[in-house]
């Protein structure tokens, strides 16, 4: 861990041990880099301490024993993320961050953070007026996607009771919201709405009404009111998380669900579990990660080994030893395909690109890939005009799909819904684009690790600069919030980088 505050207490401690991962996780996602991730985490830790030792201290001056209202810790430290990194924007810093994240700086969406107080989003407001005890209990079980046997162990409530008392701090949550939401200066359009606004909202049956949702379709204040008066559908995460962090606020939820899971089981299940996200027990992913790697250590040095054993090979087995090539025609120095770094190959350049679908990126240099695996030789290595023949017919026969790609609808509720895509690729990919069709119409409202573009029913998702590169075999993920109406079936017709793509259940 970098030089962080040093303790003053068990309660600081404490912090420090629980809260470290969240910081860097968010610090990750507003950099370019990782040792950018880790000072801007660092720097925004410290800002963070001293913001609640001086809160600390005073109330302790008023003698009064109450905590002057505040975020919790965790999201305290994440807006600490986005204070600092505004600092760095100020300073000439902000060729470290992402450069969406500096584009939002600019907004009137970031001044809303430290505008007047009643004009910052709602969720923030309501989770600040609520008591410290509530607000850590949502928190961890809607943001930080912890199970609820580990948010129970972490504050020290019944298991068994800690379900209904979540219940509880939701209908809490949703009342200082409503509160908020009345106190806060609007036009008159906007107030006629409220009431109806609060009714819709208080029934999982009740409809939209087609001028409410016209409205809110305009209107960003309504639409955030909304998803933090509806306890119903699942849309409360994403209303915290956007609402609270401000930028990049989806993409955290997302990852820390995906952190959570990977700490449950206790292994790594994608890339960004590698800026140091495992939640729960520290010490045995610890563990588990290490008995990986020196499992792994020792398979590549057996395999390596007996790849090297001579079986009974030829002199003519052995010449081609000496030429340096392996019986499958591939150098035994260079077992697997190696990718350009810091570079990206458009497709269809470069002499090693091979005969791949059009718009497929091309990622091997042609230098680092022996000549037997191009893709041509791979259709038939005969050089005689009969070979080539029979080569061609039997390309006609369709080959499997290069990818495959789950769509899973998470969470939906009357009006919108949030998905998650992941993809693996059979190829190595040095920048990934993902194309589907919608059935019913929905629209994308939102997507975290990457980008789209929408053309009436066809989505196109483009990855972000920190996920661009995906190995072969390799997995990439990304996640969007949508709207729908009258039916939200499961998109379909998918393609990466243009070729044809297999959806899986």
């Amino acid at each position: 861990m970098p030089d962080l505050p040093t303790p003053q207490n068990a309660a600081e401690a404490a912090l420090l041990s629980e809260c470290w991962d969240a910081v860097l996780s968010y610090a990750d996602l507003c950099t370019s880099g990782s040792a950018s991730a880790t000072q801007l985490a660092t720097e925004a830790f410290t800002h963070g301490i001293d913001e609640l030792r001086a809160a600390t201290a005073a109330s302790k001056s008023t003698g009064t024993g109450r905590r002057s209202l505040r975020l919790p810790r965790i999201p305290l430290l994440l807006a600490s993320v986005r204070t600092v990194a505004a600092a760095w924007e100020t300073s000439g810093l902000g060729h470290r961050l992402d450069p969406d994240l500096r584009l939002w700086l600019h907004s009137d969406k970031a001044a809303r953070y430290v505008g007047p107080p009643l004009h910052r989003p709602l969720a923030l407001r309501g989770l600040r007026d609520m008591q410290e005890p509530d607000a850590v209990l949502l928190w961890l079980a809607e943001v930080e996607s912890l199970p609820m046997s580990a948010v129970a162990r972490r504050l020290g409530l019944d298991p068994a009771a800690a379900s209904s008392e979540l219940a509880q701090v939701r209908a809490l949550f949703r009342d200082r919201c409503h509160r908020n939401h009345l106190d806060t200066p609007m036009d008159a359009h906007c107030r006629s709405y409220a009431r109806l606004l609060d009714a819709v909202t208080r029934s999982p049956s009740a409809e939209t009404p087609e001028d409410l949702s016209r409205h809110m379709a305009r209107c960003v204040e309504c639409a955030e009111a909304a998803a933090c008066l509806r306890l119903h559908g699942g849309g409360l995460p994403a209303a915290l998380s956007s609402g609270v962090i401000g930028w990049g606020g989806l993409a955290y939820l997302e990852r820390r669900r995906r952190a959570a899971e990977a700490g449950m089981i206790g292994g790594r299940t994608d890339a960004a579990v590698d800026t140091g996200l495992n939640e729960g027990k520290p010490v045995r992913p610890r563990i588990g990660r290490t008995g990986i790697l020196v499992t792994a250590v020792l398979v590549s040095a057996l395999a390596l080994t007996v790849s090297l054993m001579p079986f009974g090979g030829s002199k003519g087995d052995d010449a081609n030893a000496a030429q340096g090539e392996s019986t499958d025609g591939q150098s035994v120095a260079d077992p697997g395909p190696t990718f350009p770094s810091g570079s990206k190959t458009k497709s269809g350049s470069g002499s090693g690109s091979g005969t791949g679908t059009a718009g497929s990126p091309a990622v091997a240099d042609s230098t680092s890939r022996p000549a037997g695996n191009s893709d041509q030789e791979a259709q038939g290595e005969s050089s005689s005009p009969a070979g080539k023949q029979g080569g061609a017919k039997g390309s006609t026969k369709s080959a499997a799909p290069d990818c495959r790609v789950k769509y899973e609808i998470v969470s939906e509720w009357p009006d919108g819904f949030q998905a998650t895509v992941t993809v693996t690729s059979t190829k190595a990919l040095a920048t990934w684009s993902l194309g589907w069709t919608f059935k019913d119409g929905q629209r994308v409202g939102q997507m975290w690790d990457g980008t789209f573009t929408q053309d009436d029913s066809h989505v196109t998702a483009t990855a972000a600069d920190y996920n661009k590169t995906v190995a072969a075999n390799g997995t990439f993920t990304f996640g969007f919030l949508g709207s729908w109406t009258g039916s939200n079936s499961a998109a379909r017709n998918f393609t990466l980088n243009k070729a044809s793509c297999q959806a899986v259940g």
